[in-house]
């Protein structure tokens, strides 16, 4: 684990007494535990980060996705909104854990799984961030690629008058190249730009909806009947895919910065609602578009922003065209982010500047995949989100009921290394708990993508796959209740805690009973931590460790 960081304090909030710093600096916190100097700021500024992160025309392409399982207009959007809230409370809830131990979230869940155990989720947590960022790379460099070949359609258009590969090819080796650079300084640099691109995607985008309105044919809206129960909940399985469970796993990430005693509803609120906020707009209008249009779901299908800018009069085309860019950006950034801090948390022997040149190698094979060799946009995208939301959807279960083993113990970070420094290289509870749900659930969702398909959908049979369960992807829903029912038992009902051992050979009871006595690579003791930490909970906790 990287040493604790010893720089600069990171830019304080205006007004709070602190200095600024005359220029940003590289990051050097990976995933060490941020010490409480250079904790700072309020939940306030988490609503930024996810709010720019969020506010794209994306959006409203979900709405459409919601809508094309097969549900009314009114039906497809409170599964829209349902999925949403339910799935961005779950990661404000996680991103608690962020001000409580310093940790990104995908090294406190070594807490839960062990040092060597937390691996298998994170190594899927790893695809998921590498996913997304291909997704939205690829959409930055196609949505570049159409504004050059309407501008100019000679050098950067084919004779069909689409974009041509060498527009995209250009195109994505900026877009790369910006996020690169900015993901690299890391986090104050981070929530600065974030703040910025918050606000001008927010005028940009209300503007769009102000022009798109006109095109909602608004007689045809009633006229899709209502869908079953069954295709209500897949609706909301798929809203919930398409938002917070990619959160996940890096809910903390940006609140590990603030100050430990920052109270929790704040963190929830904020990120919840920074989340939720603009996809619910834009999940409204794009659901009244594809209600009164059904060739624009099959377009968006194909091309999720072309077919949404290809509504716009040139004069605004050209620069939304160019805020989509730095939306999708915006998300990319903060995605890249993450994604290297899952790489340290991996235990990739680079620092986390260095994790960017793996990513981005990985991201351009996956961008090559969707761009060269897919025949669908959707199909791919909604098997990838399905395929690793099983696992997502499972860690995050399980973490959300370790929370509350972690909190009676007082947050201890110690429990976050390896065995014989204070933690466990693997608590079986948790694992067995992720696997037996992982495979359950695999086994119960289907994917149209005929790679995807192959290692999916293997406890359904050929008529089932086509029938409810199937093309709703219940089977996600499905395993976090598993894994997380599972967990709950073998932890709290039966008490099978493992234990865990300090560098003495103190017994730690794997975050049961007592504590290391000696920090581990870059984490402090826990009673150092709770000591320095000021954690609120620090004398209710001594008291439970003794009970447990």
């Amino acid at each position: 684990m990287t040493p604790a960081h010893t720089a600069t304090p990171a830019e304080e909030p205006s007004g709070s007494g602190s200095p600024r710093p005359s220029a940003p600096a590289v990051e050097r916190n990976g995933v060490n535990p941020v010490p409480e100097s250079e904790r700072h700021g309020t939940p306030r500024g988490l609503f930024g980060v996810w709010f720019s992160w969020n506010v794209s025309i994306l959006g409203v392409s979900y709405g459409i996705f919601v809508y094309g399982v097969g549900l009314s207009a009114w039906q497809a959007i409170l599964a829209g909104l349902l999925g949403y809230a339910l799935s961005s409370l779950l990661v404000g809830i996680l991103a608690v854990g962020g001000p409580r131990t310093g940790l990104p979230t995908l090294t406190q869940t070594r807490i839960a799984f062990g040092f060597h155990g937390n691996k298998f989720p994170t190594f899927f947590a790893y695809l998921s961030n590498v996913g997304w960022k291909v997704t939205i790379i690829t959409l930055a460099s196609t949505t570049g690629a159409k504004l050059f070949a309407r501008l100019w359609p000679g050098p950067f258009a084919n004779s069909s008058g689409h974009e041509t590969t060498a527009g995209v090819v250009m195109w994505y080796v900026v877009v790369l190249g910006v996020t690169v650079t900015i993901a690299v300084f890391g986090h104050e640099v981070i929530v600065r730009v974030e703040r910025w691109i918050a606000w001008l995607t927010s005028v940009m985008t209300i503007v769009f909806i102000i022009l798109i309105i006109p095109h909602i044919r608004w007689g045809r809206i009633g006229g899709a009947p209502n869908g079953s129960f069954a295709e209500f909940i897949g609706g909301t399985v798929l809203a919930m895919t398409l938002v917070g469970l990619g959160f996940l796993n890096y809910g903390g990430d940006f609140a590990r910065y603030l100050p430990r005693r920052t109270p929790a509803r704040g963190v929830i609120g904020w990120t919840a609602g920074g989340i939720t906020l603009p996809v619910a707009v834009l999940l409204v209008l794009g659901v009244l578009l594809a209600s009164g249009d059904a060739k624009l779901g099959g377009a968006a299908a194909d091309d999720p922003v072309g077919a949404l800018t290809a509504l716009l009069p040139l004069w605004f085309f050209i620069p939304f065209s160019i805020v989509i860019v730095i939306s999708l950006v915006a998300a990319a950034i903060t995605g890249l982010y993450s994604s290297g801090l899952a790489l340290l948390a991996l235990g990739a022997p680079v620092s986390r500047a260095g994790t960017t040149v793996i990513n981005m190698v990985i991201i351009s094979a996956g961008a090559f995949y969707l761009l060269f060799v897919s025949d669908s946009f959707l199909a791919t995208f909604q098997a990838f989100l399905a395929l690793i939301a099983v696992v997502m959807g499972t860690m995050g279960g399980i973490q959300l009921l370790d929370f509350v083993r972690q909190r009676r113990l007082g947050w201890p970070v110690e429990l976050a290394e390896r065995a014989g420094r204070g933690g466990r290289n693997g608590r079986w509870t948790a694992l067995v708990s992720l696997a037996v749900a992982t495979v359950i659930g695999l086994g119960l969702v289907t994917s149209s993508d005929p790679n995807i398909a192959k290692v999916v959908g293997f406890l359904l049979t050929d008529q089932q796959k086509k029938g409810v369960i199937g093309t709703t992807n219940v089977g996600v829903l499905i395993a976090m209740g598993v894994g997380a029912a599972l967990y709950a038992i073998l932890t709290f009902v039966l008490r099978l805690d493992p234990r865990g051992t300090g560098p003495a050979g103190q017994d730690t009871g794997g975050g049961a009973s007592g504590r290391a006595g000696s920090p581990g690579r870059g984490l402090p003791s826990g009673a150092t931590a709770v000591r320095a930490l000021g954690d609120p909970d620090s004398t209710r906790a001594a008291g439970e460790r003794g009970k447990r």
